[in-house]
C-alpha cells in the first residue's frame, strides 16, 4: 500500500519542539541578566511562604526575650507614652536581672512633658519668689531626679544597651546638617579602592534620633523594616547608608555588643565593575553573615506571633520572672493595640515589629539565616531547566499520554520537593517560579505538538490501513499506536495468494468496461472476506490478491484466520450462491497459503513506499497457489500452516513437493470445511497415513491397494493421482535416491 509521508515530515516533531522550547527558556533567562522580573520574584516569595508554613514552627535559641508593653502594662502603669522615670525603672530592673544586652524598639524623639522639671519650668512665675529657678531645679534634680529624660539617660548608660532610631527616605526639608547616629562600630570594606559611596545599600535622607539626654547607650541601631510589594516582611536590612556612611541595625548592634566585637567588615562580590559592586555579606568576628546586594538579611522566621518569650513590662517592674532575663538578649517593644507596629510575615498577617527583630537576633546567634545567592540561582536554573526539561520531553514523547503526563507531574513534584528538602531546610533559597513556568511551557508545547502529531499519526494510520485491514484492526491501532511498528522487522505471519483460474483466456473475450466492473465486484467481495477475518490486503496484482495475517497488528491466530478466510472465499464464488460471471461463465480460484518468518515493514523510496512483507516464505505461498490447478484443489496450505492450526481443522495431505527456488521439500495439505473430526474422517486419515508411508518406502503395490480402497470409499483426485503414480513406479521404478518427493521445478 503506498503511503506518502513527505508532508508529515515537514512538521516539527514533538521532541524537536520541546528541545527548542528549552533553548528558548534558557535564552529568556539569560536575557533577564541579574534582575529577575518582579512577577517571578513575587511568586517565589509566595512559594517561600508556603515552605515556611509546611516546615512549621522551629525551635529558637532561647536567647531572646521580649519585654512587652502590653495591655496589662498600660492598664497598671497608665497610657503610653509613660513618664521616662518608669522606663528608667524598667531599664534598671532589666539590667539588675542580668540581661546580656538590652535593645529599645522604641524611639524617644521628644522630651518627656510629664517630667517635674518640665512642669516647674512651665510655671516659672509661680516659683519666681523662691530664688533662682535654674539653681533650684538643678539642686532638686540631683537629689530627686526631677528630669526624667536625664534620669533615663543615666540609667541606660549604666548597662549594655542599644537605642533604636529610624531613618526617613523621602525629602521633607527638615534635615539638619551634621545630625547623624553614632554607633560604636568600626566598619570597613574588604576591597581596596572602594568607598562607602560605591555601595548599593538603601540610601536614607535623614534619621529621626533619640533626644541627646537619652542618647547615652552603648550604641545605636535603626529599627526600620521594609515589607515587599506584597506587604510582607521577608528581609530586614543590616545596614542603611546616609551621607555615604553605612549604619547598622538594632539587631546587628545587639549581637555585636553581646559578642564583644568592635568592628565589622563588608564583603563585596568579585564580579562586576570596580565601583558599584554588590554586597554579598558582612563579617562579625569569625562569623560571616550572608546578605543580598542591598545589605538585607533574609529572615529565617521561627514561627508565628508569640514564638519568642514575652514578659509583661509591668511584671518586670514588679520583679516577677526576673530570672528569665539573665544572660538574654532583651528587647523592649509593644504588642498593645494602638502603639505597636504590626507587620505581615510568612507565618502571620499581624506580627509585632519587635518580634521581627527577635527573629533577626536569633538568626545571627545561630548563624542560620536564609541565604540567597544570585549566581547560584542563575546556574541552578539553567541546569534544572535543561536536565528536567529533557526528561520531561522524553517522557511525553516516548511514554505515551498517560505515562508521560504522570512522569511530568513526578518531575515537577521532584523539583518542588527537592527545593524544599535539599535547599530550603538547609537555609538556601532558590527561586523556582521561572523553572516551573519554563517546564510548564515545555509541557504545554510538547503536549500541543503531541496532540497534532497524534492527529496526523491517527490520520496516517486510518488512511494507510483502512482499505487494507478490518475496521476493528484500524480501531485497535488508533487506540494503541504503540502496537504499530512500521520499521522493518522479522515477524511470523501467514501469507495468502489468490488467483482467478483462466483469467487471461476469459479476459481476452470480455469488453474492457465489463472486465473492470467484474474485477471491482470480485475484489470487493474477496477484500470484505479478508478484512472480516482480520487480514490485511497487501496488494492487487492483476487478477491476483496478496493478503497477510499477523502484521502490522499482532494476531495470535493468524494461520487459522487465513484458512477461515480462504474457505469463505471459495464458498462465496460457488455456483450455488451468487456466482461471479466473466464472459458468461462462473469463475474459479486457486488459493495458496504459507506461514513463516518474513521481513515486514516499509519498502520503497523516500517519497513513496509500501508496507509489505518479503522473504522466501512469501515466495513459497505464491508457488503453492500455482500448484492448486495441478492438484485439482482450490486451496493448498503448507505444512508450516497446518502445524499451527487448531486441532478442530481437518487437513488432507496432498503431496510432498519441491518447488522452484527452494532446496527443501514441503508437504502440502488441503483444508476442508469439516468443523469437527468425524469417525469416518479419522478412519480415512489412518488409511491415508498408511498409504503414503508405503508410497514413500517404495512399497508401491501395497500403497496402490490402499489408494484404490480410499478412492472407492471417497473418490478424490489426489487418491487417483497417487494410484496412477504407483502403477507407473511399478513398471518404471524411481531413482534409488528417490524420497517420495514430486519435483515441480
Amino acid at each position: 500500500m503506498p503511503i506518502n509521508l513527505a508532508r508529515a515530515l515537514l512538521h516539527p516533531t514533538p521532541f524537536k519542539a520541546g528541545f527548542a522550547c528549552i533553548i528558548a527558556c534558557c535564552f529568556l533567562w539569560y536575557s533577564f541578566g541579574y534582575e529577575k522580573p518582579s512577577f517571578f520574584s513575587a511568586i517565589d516569595a509566595r512559594i517561600v511562604d508556603a515552605m515556611f508554613q509546611v516546615r512549621g514552627v522551629q525551635a529558637t535559641t532561647n536567647s531572646v526575650v521580649i519585654v512587652d508593653i502590653d495591655e496589662k502594662s498600660l492598664k497598671e502603669q497608665g497610657q503610653w507614652p509613660w513618664p521616662r522615670n518608669i522606663v528608667a525603672d524598667l531599664t534598671q530592673k532589666i539590667y539588675d536581672a542580668g540581661a546580656l544586652v538590652l535593645g529599645f524598639d522604641i524611639l524617644f524623639a521628644e522630651k518627656d512633658r510629664t517630667s517635674p522639671a518640665a512642669l516647674i519650668s512651665s510655671y516659672k512665675d509661680v516659683f519666681s519668689n523662691c530664688g533662682d529657678l535654674d539653681i533650684i531645679l538643678k539642686n532638686l534634680d540631683e537629689k530627686q531626679g526631677l528630669d526624667h529624660d536625664r534620669l533615663l539617660g543615666d540609667t541606660i548608660a549604666s548597662g549594655t544597651s542599644v537605642l533604636g532610631y529610624m531613618f526617613l527616605f523621602r525629602e521633607d526639608f527638615l534635615k539638619t546638617p551634621g545630625v547623624a547616629p553614632f554607633p560604636s562600630l568600626n566598619i570597613s570594606i574588604d576591597k581596596k579602592n572602594v568607598d562607602f559611596s560605591d555601595l548599593k545599600l538603601i540610601r536614607a535622607y535623614r534619621p529621626i534620633l533619640n533626644i541627646s539626654e537619652i542618647s547615652t547607650a552603648s550604641s545605636e541601631g535603626f529599627f526600620n523594616v521594609f515589607p515587599d510589594q506584597s506587604g510582607t516582611v521577608r528581609k530586614v536590612p543590616l545596614f542603611i547608608i546616609q551621607d555615604n556612611i553605612p549604619y547598622p541595625s538594632l539587631a546587628f548592634e545587639m549581637v555585636r555588643l553581646a559578642k564583644g566585637e568592635q568592628s565589622a567588615q563588608l564583603h563585596l562580590s568579585d564580579i562586576g565593575d570596580e565601583q558599584h559592586r554588590t554586597l554579598i555579606g558582612v563579617s562579625l568576628g569569625n562569623n560571616f553573615i550572608r546578605t543580598d546586594d542591598l545589605g538585607h538579611l533574609t529572615v529565617n522566621f521561627r514561627g508565628p506571633y508569640n514564638t519568642f518569650r514575652y514578659l509583661s513590662a509591668t511584671n518586670v517592674l514588679k520583679g516577677v520572672d526576673k530570672d528569665i532575663l539573665n544572660g538574654k538578649y532583651v528587647l523592649i517593644g509593644s504588642s498593645a493595640t494602638g502603639i505597636m507596629d504590626l507587620v505581615a510575615t510568612p507565618f502571620s498577617s499581624r506580627t509585632p515589629g519587635v518580634e521581627v527583630h527577635a527573629n533577626v537576633i536569633d538568626n545571627l546567634i545561630k548563624g542560620d539565616a536564609m541565604a540567597w545567592e544570585n549566581y547560584t540561582e542563575i546556574g541552578l536554573t539553567y541546569f534544572i531547566i535543561i536536565v528536567a526539561g529533557l526528561l520531561l520531553v522524553i517522557s511525553l514523547v516516548y511514554l505515551g499520554p498517560f505515562l508521560g503526563f504522570s512522569a511530568g507531574l513526578v518531575i515537577l513534584a521532584a523539583i518542588v520537593i527537592g527545593n524544599y528538602q535539599l535547599l530550603f531546610l538547609k537555609q538556601q533559597l532558590l527561586g523556582i517560579s521561572y523553572i516551573l513556568s519554563s517546564l510548564l511551557t515545555v509541557f504545554m508545547t510538547v503536549s500541543l505538538f503531541n496532540y497534532f502529531s497524534e492527529g496526523r499519526r491517527r490520520l496516517f494510520i486510518r488512511r494507510a490501513f483502512s482499505h487494507y485491514v478490518s475496521p476493528s484492526v484500524v480501531n485497535e491501532l488508533l487506540k494503541n499506536p504503540e502496537k504499530l511498528n512500521l520499521s522493518v522487522e522479522s515477524r511470523e505471519v501467514t501469507i495468502m495468494f489468490c488467483d482467478i483460474r483462466n483469467f487471461t483466456t476469459l479476459s481476452e473475450v470480455t469488453p474492457a468496461t465489463e472486465l473492470g466492473q467484474f474485477l471491482n465486484q470480485y475484489f470487493s467481495l474477496m477484500t470484505d472476506i479478508i478484512l472480516k477475518h482480520n487480514g490485511m490486503v497487501d496488494k492487487y496484482i492483476g487478477d491476483a490478491i496478496m493478503a497477510i495475517w499477523g502484521t502490522p497488528l499482532d494476531d495470535q491466530e493468524h494461520a487459522a484466520n487465513a484458512v477461515r478466510a480462504a474457505l469463505d472465499m471459495v464458498e462465496a464464488i460457488k455456483p450455488s450462491g451468487s456466482p461471479l460471471l466473466l464472459a458468461g461463465k462462473t469463475v474459479d480460484v486457486g488459493i495458496g497459503i504459507n506461514t513463516g518468518f518474513v521481513s515486514a515493514g516499509n519498502f520503497g523510496s523516500s517519497k513513496r513506499f509500501d508496507y509489505t512483507v518479503l522473504g522466501d516464505n512469501v515466495n513459497l505461498a505464491s508457488r503453492i497457489e500455482g500448484l492448486t490447478k495441478f492438484y485439482h484443489t482450490r486451496i493448498l496450505i503448507s505444512e508450516f500452516t497446518a502445524k499451527v492450526l487448531p486441532a478442530k481443522f481437518c487437513c488432507r495431505f496432498i503431496d510432498k513437493v519441491m518447488v522452484k527456488g527452494r532446496n527443501r521439500a514441503v508437504d502440502l495439505f488441503e483444508p476442508l470445511l469439516h468443523s469437527a473430526k468425524t469417525e469416518n474422517w479419522e478412519k480415512e486419515q489412518e488409511q491415508c497415513r498408511a498409504a503414503f508411508a508405503s508410497y514413500r518406502a517404495g512399497q508401491f503395490a501395497e500403497a496402490l491397494s490402499i489408494f484404490n480402497t480410499l478412492q472407492k470409499q471417497n473418490p478424490q483426485w489426489v487418491y487417483e493421482m497417487h494410484s496412477e503414480r504407483c502403477r507407473t513406479f511399478l513398471t518404471k521404478p524411481p531413482p534409488a535416491d528417490w524420497q517420495g518427493v514430486h519435483d515441480h521445478n
